[in-house]
């Protein structure tokens, strides 16, 4: 290769490292900063002045007062530095243990036979840190939950109900987020 290619080669090379390396992202981050604002900051929730979590991340809660979301396969507790699914296949042995235990304990927490737990409860997202459960899942946990907080059944389901989120774009199913409700909940138990 001679100087008289290379160079504008170099040039070209140059040029695109820039356009394609510092600008569009210089431009994507600005324009989803404004348009996206909650977002682009993690969509943090906040009490008190302090950061507990995100609502897109989940977080193992394991007291019965505690609404429990789905299994986390992304490390210790839904950890978002290593986001994965389990990759575990159905004759997987490990997996079946892992069900068979998470079915009994499920079923024994709720009161309700094996058959009627919903599959999210058992089984991790594709990303292992997904903080959201059906409404189903939610439902058979309202008995326990406001059992325990000494709530009514109602004001259990208001509760959930005022962290469901529908369809986005008229794409998915509704869903309920776990860490907003369980944050409602302890600020219902601190009001009492």
């Amino acid at each position: 290769m001679n100087a008289k290619t290379l160079l504008p080669a170099l040039r070209f090379a140059l040029l695109f490292l820039v356009l394609c390396g510092l600008v569009y992202p210089a431009i994507t981050t600005l324009v989803g900063s404004a348009l996206f604002p909650n977002q682009a900051r993690g969509s943090l929730i906040t009490r008190n002045g302090q950061n507990v979590g995100s609502s897109l991340v989940g977080q193992t809660f394991s007291g019965p007062q505690y609404l429990i979301g789905r299994p986390s396969a992304a490390g210790a507790g839904y950890n978002p530095t290593s986001l994965s699914g389990s990759n575990l296949a159905t004759s997987n042995p490990a997996l079946r243990t892992r069900l068979e235990a998470s079915s009994k304990e499920i079923a024994a927490r709720e009161g309700i036979p094996v058959n009627q737990i919903p599959p999210e409860l058992l089984a991790a997202s594709g990303s292992g840190i997904d903080p959201h459960i059906s409404p189903r899942s939610a439902e058979i946990q309202v008995a326990r939950i406001a059992r325990v907080r000494k709530i009514s059944l109602d004001d259990m389901r208001r509760i959930i109900a005022q962290h469901t989120e529908d369809q986005t774009l008229g794409l998915g199913q509704a869903r309920v987020n776990v860490l907003e409700v369980n944050l409602a909940l302890d600020g219902l138990s601190k009001q009492n």
